[in-house]
C-alpha cells in the first residue's frame, strides 16, 4: 500500500537547517528570504510531521533540542546530497560527465588516430569515461545503429546505414607488404601493379587497397587469405602465406619480423581513417565530441 501520510518537503529541511546555524529567528529568515512569521509556520509544520520538538524557543533564545540536533546533522547530509545530485545533472546536461562506447578497427590505433582523438577529448571533458574494443569492420555500421556503440572508427568506403554520419581524420595511401623472401622484397623502386599479378594475396577488411590494385594492373587478385584485422594479415605475410595491400600507417603501428614494404608505382591509392556517428545524437557528451572530432577532421 502506499504511503499517504504528509511528509517533509524541502522547505521544512532548509528551514531547520537555517534556524540550527543561526539560532536566531531573524537571522534565519532572512537568509532564506521569507518573514520570521513564515519561518515560524515551517518549523511548526515540521515538528507536527515528525511527531518531536526540534527548537525550545522563548522570546529571547533558541535552543536546539537532542532530536533537533541529530535530525539537523542528517538534514544537512541530505540537502548536501540534493546540490550533488543537481549539479551532477547540470554537468551531465552540458555533456561533462557520462559513458560513451566506442568500436574501432586495428589501424586507427596503429596509426595513432585512435589515441590523440581520445587524448583531446579527455583532457576537455575529463569527467566522461570512454570505454572502447577493437570490432570487425563489418559490424560497426550495424552496432553504431543499434546503439550499441556510440563512435566506429573505420576505414572507408563503407556502407553506412541511413541517419549515420562520419567525419574523416586521416589521409594515408596503401603500399605493399611482401615476405622478406619474396621477389618484390628487393629494391628501392616503386612495384608497378601488374607485377603483383601472380601474388598470393592475404585481403584485410578494408579490401579497397587490393581490389583498385589489381584493377590499375589489369588481373584478377589471387585471394588465399582474408584472416580479418590488419595485425593477423601481417602475420601471414610474416610467414610466407603472400603479399598484402595494406594501410602505409602500419609501418609506423606495426613491425613484424619477415616483412618488407614497397611502394606501388602511380597516382597513390587512398586510404582513409574516419569516425561514424549517429546524426541525430541526444546524449550531451557524445555531441560535445562530434563537434570536437569535426574540428579535427582533415579537408
Amino acid at each position: 500500500m502506499l504511503n499517504t501520510e504528509k511528509q517533509l518537503e524541502l522547505r521544512h529541511y532548509r528551514c531547520v537547517v537555517a534556524v540550527a546555524h543561526s539560532l536566531h529567528f531573524a537571522r534565519a529568515a532572512a537568509e532564506l528570504g521569507i518573514s520570521p512569521p513564515a519561518l515560524s509556520k515551517q518549523l511548526q509544520e515540521a515538528e507536527g510531521l515528525l511527531g518531536t520538538r526540534l527548537f525550545l524557543r522563548s522570546k529571547r533564545t533558541v535552543a536546539i533540542t537532542s532530536a533537533g540536533a541529530l535530525f539537523v546533522a542528517e538534514a544537512r547530509r541530505a540537502l548536501e546530497q540534493l546540490a550533488q545530485a543537481q549539479e551532477v545533472a547540470r554537468r551531465a546536461g552540458r555533456g561533462e560527465l557520462g559513458r560513451l562506447e566506442i568500436g574501432y578497427v586495428g589501424s586507427a590505433v596503429y596509426s595513432g588516430v585512435l589515441q590523440r582523438a581520445f587524448a583531446r577529448f579527455r583532457a576537455s571533458h575529463p569527467g566522461v569515461t570512454l570505454q572502447s574494443r577493437e570490432v570487425a569492420m563489418e559490424l560497426l555500421p550495424g552496432m553504431l545503429e543499434q546503439g550499441e556503440l556510440d563512435f566506429a572508427f573505420v576505414r572507408p568506403p563503407l556502407r553506412y546505414p541511413e541517419g549515420i554520419d562520419s567525419v574523416v581524420l586521416l589521409r594515408d595511401r596503401f603500399v605493399l607488404a611482401v615476405p622478406e623472401h619474396s621477389e618484390l622484397a628487393d629494391g628501392s623502386g616503386m612495384v608497378a601493379p601488374q607485377a603483383l599479378a601472380q601474388l598470393p594475396l592475404i585481403v584485410p577488411e578494408q579490401e579497397w587497397g587490393t581490389l583498385e590494385t589489381a584493377r590499375r594492373g589489369g588481373f584478377a587478385p589471387r585471394v588465399v587469405s582474408r584472416p580479418g584485422s590488419l595485425l593477423s594479415v601481417l602475420a601471414q605475410v610474416s610467414l610466407g602465406a603472400g603479399g598484402a595491400i595494406v594501410p602505409q600507417a602500419v609501418l609506423t603501428g606495426i613491425t613484424l619480423p619477415g616483412v618488407r614494404y614497397r611502394e606501388l608505382a602511380g597516382a597513390p591509392i587512398a586510404s582513409e581513417i574516419a569516425v561514424a556517428f549517429r546524426r541525430h545524437e541526444q546524449n550531451s557528451a557524445a555531441r560535445a565530441w562530434i563537434a570536437q572530432l569535426h574540428a579535427a577532421a582533415v579537408p
